[in-house]
């Protein structure tokens, strides 16, 4: 590999963590659902869950994450496309908030799956 791929692999990879800053900066519920995978990392580390159920967390962190991001970057991109109102666009907001409602839903459904039970057992 020369120097230059090196060089523009480091520049990509700084690109990409300039825009997780750019969302935890400027996006409010990223944010928020940065707040929630930090109690169920929490969780996991209390419970002691299993190696299965650590994977499924973090899986589902990062799709709620990921969809929170393509989320935020349709939105920005509709803006720009079109800035007045555009019922296409309603729609494409729309669906795209729905995304992430039903990673956000699937997750929560997923962690009550795991954690339910380790809180009955501290209760017995």
């Amino acid at each position: 590999m020369t120097q230059r791929q090196k060089q523009s692999q480091i520049q990509s990879f700084r690109v990409a963590f300039e825009g997780i800053g750019l969302l935890i900066r400027e996006q409010l519920h990223f944010r928020i659902h940065l707040i929630f995978a930090a109690f169920a990392l929490i969780a996991c580390g209390f419970f002691q869950v299993t190696r299965n159920e650590w994977i499924a967390v973090l899986i589902l962190i990062a799709l709620v994450l990921a969809t929170e991001a393509a989320n935020t970057c349709l939105e920005y991109l509709c803006d720009l496309v079109s800035p007045g109102y555009h019922p296409l666009v309603k729609k494409i907001k729309d669906m795209a908030a729905g995304m992430v409602l039903l990673s956000a839903i699937i997750a929560v459904v997923a962690g009550c799956l795991i954690f339910i039970p380790y809180i009955i057992q501290l209760w017995v």
